[in-house]
């Protein structure tokens, strides 16, 4: 893609700016006036913090933009523009002329399917399914057919578009289905080890099976999730934040169905009535990011969840953060949603089809 699309207008959308970012592959927009001279930056993650603070897609760009963005002017050596890029962790920076206008967008040639991610990848995989009985009397939830294959291989597929390439499967019911199916992950060029519960250990306890401790952060997802989240983006987020540990989030509506009456309970007069209002929350979305330290916080061989270690963590000071999905994501709990996402699988997912 040429990079003058990754150019926008100041009277752009946020919404327009998910738009370009999506389609290039420089993972930002610049902000440029009708001369072309720069206005500001933004990426994807000025876009999730703007999501946190609840600002419609709607909004001006210029609400969430980086007005002073560091460029690189004409005539920068080769070897300094590199050092400019890997001193400000940008991989990309905008490539400006005496007049501050946008002449190039210069990048690191090192995008998401051409990385080799050494971070390790456990999934969670050893749930009894109970809600979508009887489906999963036979088969093991991740292994229900989501489109043409197991819900499990789309996820392992689309971390290896990443760049990752070392698994660990926890695994308990059903499990000689996903071991069979899976192996030691050949067919995908890829290693996969298993992590074997004997007994129910949650979202976090069967970490305490890892023979050895990882030497980077370490992604842990839910193995019913359906979704295109941008594991490059996680990770930058992650170590841009200095987290100990990352949760990924998303924005849940709940509409109550009454007119809420606000009172003033001392006097029982009515203040102010609602009718049916919209209340919005961030709800945890099964995806995680840790520090290898963390790990040691995890009791070994018992029933331990995800919630209760980042409980841990911020009771203990430790940095956490919340990283917001704005892209699809689907929690594959019950029979209508294994309905939606067969319904919904073919368009999200053109490019894991066969």
């Amino acid at each position: 893609m040429h990079w003058e699309k990754a150019l926008i207008s100041k009277t752009s959308t946020i919404q327009d700016a998910i738009e370009t970012i999506d389609q290039h592959r420089m993972q930002a927009a610049f902000i440029v006036d009708e001369e072309r001279k720069l206005l500001g930056m933004v990426t994807d993650r000025d876009i999730r913090r703007g999501l946190l603070r609840r600002i419609s897609l709607d909004a001006p760009i210029t609400e969430i933009m980086n007005s002073s963005p560091t460029t690189v002017p004409e005539g920068m050596e080769h070897q300094q523009i590199i050092n400019l890029l890997e001193s400000t962790r940008f991989r990309h920076l905008p490539m400006i002329d005496s007049k501050g206008r946008v002449t190039n967008i210069v990048f690191l040639n090192d995008l998401p399917h051409t990385l080799h991610r050494d971070n390790w990848v456990v999934v969670m995989v050893g749930g009894f399914g109970s809600r979508l009985r009887p489906l999963t009397d036979d088969c093991p939830k991740p292994m229900l057919k989501v489109g043409n294959k197991p819900l499990l291989e789309t996820i392992l597929e689309n971390f290896i578009q990443y760049g990752f390439h070392r698994f660990f499967l926890s695994v308990n019911y059903k499990s000689e289905i996903i071991e069979n199916h899976f192996g030691d992950g050949t067919k995908w060029d890829v290693s996969i080890q298993y992590l074997r519960e004997e007994q129910p250990l949650g979202t976090a306890g069967a970490l305490s099976l890892l023979s050895e401790k990882p030497k980077s952060p370490l992604i842990i997802m839910n193995g019913d999730l359906l979704t295109k989240i941008n594991f490059h983006q996680l990770m930058e987020f992650h170590v841009q934040h200095e987290a100990s540990a990352t949760m990924c989030v998303r924005e849940y509506d709940f509409q109550v169905p009454y007119g809420v009456v606000s009172m003033d309970l001392e006097k029982h007069e009515i203040r102010q009535i609602s009718e049916k209002p919209v209340h919005r929350f961030f709800v945890n979305a099964g995806v995680y990011v840790l520090q290898p330290e963390v790990l040691s916080l995890i009791p070994s061989q018992e029933y331990y969840d995800m919630p209760t270690l980042f409980d841990q963590l911020i009771q203990q000071k430790f940095v956490t953060s919340a990283f917001p999905i704005r892209e699809y994501w689907l929690d594959i709990g019950q029979k209508d949603d294994l309905i939606r996402a067969n319904g919904e699988f073919a368009y999200i997912f053109s490019n894991n089809t066969e």
